[in-house]
């Protein structure tokens, strides 16, 4: 039991580093599918 809790720590600490390093560049939107993304995905650039 105590092992699953020192993981959950470290993976807790782990985490919260990561968002903290990228500040606001993280984007936890999941997918993007519409007309708001940046760039259309490799298989749909019209060539």
């Amino acid at each position: 039991m105590w092992k699953i809790a020192i993981g959950f720590v470290a993976f807790a600490a782990i985490s919260l580093f990561v968002i903290f390093k990228a500040g606001d560049k993280v984007d936890m939107g999941g997918e993007k599918h519409g007309v708001e993304t940046a760039a259309p995905a490799e298989g749909e650039k019209k060539h």
